[in-house]
């Protein structure tokens, strides 16, 4: 561990989102990291870290969208990170806007998969994290998102 470790928050929603902050990994190394992400899904990958599990929602499950909210809410006030950190989508959404909230600095990186147009959360992110990424350095703009690479 670093001398002064950073408590980070990684959220992601599952499939490729989830796949893509497990590849980032790396750049948490000395650091406090509680992942957060939609279950069931496999968990192995990240330990021995924490994994808080959330159901998954979006615009049209309003019901669990606030579920989601309430659940991201509190687990975002009780650990205070320093940093969070996601992949998208709504979990991450969430998570970036309790995060600014508690002081964190927040990065959103939209999915990979998103060639032609950022994806709604992104869209959102945009003015809200401190840094919104795009993987596609044509979707890029001098306002937000940046392209700083890819994660796959």
């Amino acid at each position: 561990m670093s001398e002064n470790p950073l408590r980070i928050l990684a959220v992601a929603s599952g499939g490729g989102h989830w796949v893509q902050l497990q590849r980032l990994r790396p750049a948490f190394a000395g650091h406090q990291v509680t992942f957060v992400t939609v279950g069931p899904c496999d968990t192995s990958a990240v330990a021995p870290a924490p994994v808080k599990l959330i159901s998954d929602a979006n615009a049209r499950t309003p019901i669990r969208m606030l579920w989601l909210l309430l659940r991201m809410a509190w687990i975002v006030l009780s650990l205070r990170p320093d940093v969070v950190i996601t992949t998208g989508a709504a979990p991450g959404y969430w998570a970036i806007r309790f995060g600014r909230w508690c002081g964190a600095k927040t990065v959103f990186i939209d999915s990979i998969a998103n060639a032609e147009q950022l994806s709604l959360s992104g869209r959102l992110a945009l003015g809200r994290a401190d840094v919104t990424l795009t993987q596609w350095s044509d979707l890029a703009r001098d306002s937000g998102p940046c392209f700083w690479g890819s994660v796959v």
